[in-house]
């Protein structure tokens, strides 16, 4: 089904790689389809409880194919290209929430935690698809740049509001103005990534992180409090609470909260239902 990507489901794990090594996993048309396409297959899964996307080779991805972006110049705009649209078509028959419906911003309203495993260089637009994951773990070797300051393009796909959320708007320009790179542990002083570990270590610092979820968290807690985090965002505190107090409600009558409260008095591992 894929020509672009890797998808592997090993429970409770989908894995997500970039396939395009020898570009340094730059970003077709294509790739962009079949990542949104795979993530949303493993949301649909119950087996899966979290997600990781990677790179394959020494790359996480160097952002837009530059031979796309040279063609898409030349024809002064993007061309939907016919081929995709069966995936496409499958991508949209989705509920999303108005405010997280464009372009990358669907990866916060996944139901399900994705972690980007970031294992070398990553540029660009990849940087922006990095940013709208929910937690990013980094290779000693990763490497960000924004690079469109360069491009003479502007901060695109939804950087210009994650970033700012993760450093604070003046580390943010300074990232976007002066698109310099940035080594994983000035990432991490900056907040921008959450965990350095050395790069033969990192995809299973990431499969622990969401094994450990598996074996203790309520999927429908995680799915609920994700969905709480992005959208009270972009509420007022008052709005915020109100939404807080009404889900709280909720999770008092479901029968994950009764389970949790088992296994504590019980001193024994949950067993909660995936979702």
């Amino acid at each position: 089904m894929y020509e672009e990507i890797i998808y592997v489901v090993e429970d409770p794990v989908a894995t997500i790689t970039i396939n395009r090594p020898e570009r340094l996993n730059a970003l077709t048309a294509r790739t962009q389809v079949e990542l949104k396409h795979a993530m949303i297959a493993a949301e649909r899964d119950e087996r899966v409880v979290g997600i990781i996307l990677t790179g394959a080779g020494r790359a996480f991805s160097a952002g837009a194919d530059m031979r796309s972006l040279a063609e898409i110049a030349e024809r002064r705009g993007i061309e939907q290209d016919q081929s995709l649209a069966q995936l496409e078509a499958q991508c949209r028959n989705r509920e999303v929430d108005p405010e997280l419906r464009v372009t990358w911003s669907f990866i916060p309203s996944l139901k399900k935690p994705v972690i980007a495993a970031v294992n070398g260089p990553c540029a660009g637009m990849s940087t922006a698809i990095a940013t709208m994951c929910d937690l990013r773990f980094a290779s000693e070797s990763a490497v960000f740049t924004t690079s469109f300051s360069q491009r003479g393009l502007v901060a695109e796909h939804g950087l210009s509001w994650m970033l700012p959320r993760l450093v604070g708007p003046a580390k943010a320009l300074d990232l976007l103005w002066s698109a310099r790179r940035v080594d994983a542990r000035e990432a991490e002083r900056l907040g921008l990534v959450d965990r350095v570990v050395p790069g033969d270590e990192l995809l299973a610092t990431a499969r622990g992180y969401i094994e450990d979820l598996a074996a203790h968290a309520s999927p429908t807690s995680i799915m609920v409090m994700k969905r709480q985090v992005y959208l009270h965002l972009m509420r007022p505190l008052h709005e915020a609470m109100e939404d807080t107090n009404r889900l709280m409600a909720e999770s008092l009558r479901r029968d994950d909260f009764r389970e949790g409260v088992a296994s504590f008095v019980e001193k024994r591992a949950p067993a909660f239902p995936r979702v």
